[in-house]
């Protein structure tokens, strides 16, 4: 029996869950609006761990929600992941962030389009099919009228994640659909963190690294006419 610890810091949802064999049966998390991930992570972990009668040594495994997102927010949930990782001998698995949040849309047909808050009009967003199959890698990237157009004309898209209120500033297409208020959050980190941890897809400890994905794709400049 696989019982996974899966943490995510990467907005402003601390959030952290325990699941077995992928299924998620406790979580703890609070958005509070601001970063206080470096006063609350360890103290939900310790938390969530208390309420459910686990010890940390009865962990297979920690899932750590790898980004993009907040720079010191991601920082903080590695750094807390590996350091548990370390002391007690076990394998760090890291999530997609936006993987994550796709799961939070079921449907049928469509395409997902999770999508994290960046500055200004730019946001970081990859596209999965209802099956959760990436069909676009992540991207940072600058919204347009047109952006995801190849996916709106194709039938339903999904958009979810905190980017969302700038982009129903922008497209306006009908097959577009917004889901409010989603935030990543550890509560879908089970399953996808369960599938790795069987196929042995780990990270090492001592090397990894977040995924910051901080450069942007710069807008072509309008031509004079």
């Amino acid at each position: 029996m696989a019982l996974i610890l899966s943490i995510e810091t990467s907005t402003t949802n601390c959030s952290v869950s325990l699941s077995k064999q992928g299924e998620t049966f406790a979580v703890l998390e609070d958005n509070s609006k601001e970063y206080s991930h470096a006063e609350r992570l360890h103290v939900y972990i310790e938390r969530l761990l208390d309420e459910n009668n686990v010890t940390a040594s009865q962990l297979d495994a920690i899932a750590v929600s790898k980004g993009p997102g907040s720079y010191t927010g991601l920082r903080i949930g590695v750094s807390a992941a590996k350091g548990l990782c370390f002391a007690l001998d076990k394998p760090l698995i890291s999530v997609s962030t936006l993987e994550a949040l796709a799961h939070q849309v079921h449907l049928e047909n469509g395409a997902i389009v999770p999508m994290l808050d960046a500055r200004r009009m730019e946001v970081y967003s990859a596209v999965f099919d209802s099956n959760y199959n990436e069909i676009r890698q992540v991207e940072a990237q600058i919204l347009e009228a047109d952006s995801f157009v190849e996916y709106l004309e194709k039938g339903a898209v999904y958009f979810v994640g905190n980017g969302v209120e700038k982009t129903k500033t922008i497209i306006n297409h009908t097959n577009a659909h917004f889901v409010d208020d989603s935030l990543p959050s550890a509560k879908e980190m089970g399953q996808i963190a369960y599938n790795k941890y069987k196929k042995s897809d780990t990270e090492d400890v001592a090397y990894f690294e977040p995924y910051y994905l901080k450069d942007f794709i710069a807008l072509k400049p309008k031509s004079k006419k």
